[in-house]
């Protein structure tokens, strides 16, 4: 996918288009095989810490310093690259980049022994990854920029997917809702329930995200955003099927399907709709809504691996992404907000004409996230997502 933004903002400067695929629309069902995979030591232990983990919490810290190039890990065209040429010339290092695809390609390639400096885990990720000993504790007092996120954000300072967060950054936050065509549909009722709204019958999408499609039925039930019971997950898969004859198909690229017109409706991400609003014609006719019955929220971090060949570069490179003029550049090019204080009325020009695209503190502190099962509990979920997309 190619996409150009094009920011408001009156500093930085707008930056160059953007090429390769997109972090969102590169989510196909990427939670459907999350149980094919182990990671070492922690496979769906939720809240428990591995003897791995503890070894690699008691090393000594780690120093902030260059200490060789910055292996780099993300998915694609997720960083503005005249921030990372920034780095690289500053601290006269190379940055050797790669990119993964999906969570799951993320940790295959890692299990695989392959080495990185800094990788971009979401949350639930996060979680897995330290609990196996897999991450390294991070000093987070060496941070210079560090209080612009954990001064300000008080939900950063004790996350659910990593206390105190002792192994991970946020870099990203976002939500989800509905995104639509006002010229095609008008105005909607605020709920989850517009997904029923009749005129846009074949031209409907729900995310094809096991997490996200889940979520949108559970919340819908009143069973929060992570339901794992038997019959709550029957009622749930009852609900999608009934939505099912409206819905032109499970895709998650929300972006180009409301950009080229096959979309009037669908369930969308908060960042995509930002660039939506940038690339269109006419900003006016496109519509976000976080449904009254609850919005899914969720993190993406910056996360040093246990084995990193250089983490002093790593983290010189962190906190160097935590500068007010980096987060800035990055927010307007990849149109998802970071949680860095003096960020936040950039963000809110960007995203003037889809005012609940924005993240909240009420929103984080409403604790509607996509967490980490049982082995069983996981199981069952795959289950209903298979009976979904089946039919």
């Amino acid at each position: 996918m190619r996409r150009r933004t094009r920011s408001p903002l009156s500093s930085p400067p707008p930056p160059p288009p953007r090429s390769g695929p997109d972090r969102r629309s590169l989510l196909r069902a990427a939670a459907a095989g999350s149980l094919g995979l182990t990671l070492t030591g922690c496979a769906y232990i939720p809240h428990a810490e591995s003897d791995a983990a503890a070894a690699v919490d008691a090393e000594p810290p780690l120093p902030m310093e260059v200490d060789g190039p910055l292996v780099y890990f993300n998915w694609a065209d997720y960083i503005d690259p005249t921030v990372k040429a920034g780095f690289s010339e500053e601290y006269g290092v190379e940055v050797i980049e790669s990119n993964f695809d999906s969570m799951e390609s993320m940790i295959a390639k890692m299990d695989a022994g392959n080495t990185y400096d800094i990788i971009f885990p979401s949350a639930k990720w996060t979680q897995l990854l330290w609990q196996g000993g897999q991450l390294h504790k991070l000093p987070l007092h060496l941070l210079r920029n560090g209080d612009a996120v954990f001064a300000h954000y008080g939900y950063f300072d004790n996350p659910w997917y990593d206390p105190g967060s002792a192994h991970s950054v946020p870099f990203t936050m976002y939500k989800t809702g509905i995104g639509w065509r006002k010229d095609k549909l008008g105005e909607l009722t605020g709920s989850w329930r517009d997904m029923w709204d009749g005129t846009a019958t074949g031209r409907a999408f729900l995310l094809d995200d096991r997490d996200e499609v889940l979520g949108f039925a559970s919340l819908q039930l009143g069973c929060g955003a992570y339901a794992v019971g038997h019959e709550q997950l029957d009622r749930m898969a009852s609900l999608v099927q009934n939505l099912r004859p409206r819905l032109r198909a499970f895709d998650s690229d929300d972006y180009d399907n409301l950009l080229n017109g096959d979309a009037w409706l669908t369930q969308a991400w908060s960042g995509d709709m930002t660039s939506v609003v940038q690339q269109a014609k006419d900003p006016s006719v496109y519509g976000f809504e976080a449904a009254k019955e609850g919005a899914p929220v969720n993190t993406d971090c910056y996360a040093i691996p246990a084995n990193a060949q250089h983490p002093g570069t790593a983290m010189l490179f962190i906190d160097y992404m935590l500068r007010p003029e980096n987060v800035a550049r990055n927010i307007a090019y990849i149109g998802y907000p970071m949680p860095v204080h003096g960020s936040e009325h950039g963000y809110e020009q960007l995203v003037s004409t889809l005012p609940d695209c924005v993240v909240t503190e009420q929103d984080l502190a409403a604790n509607l996230v996509f967490t980490n099962g049982t082995p069983a509990q996981e199981a069952a979920r795959d289950a209903c997502w298979t009976n979904i997309q089946a039919g």
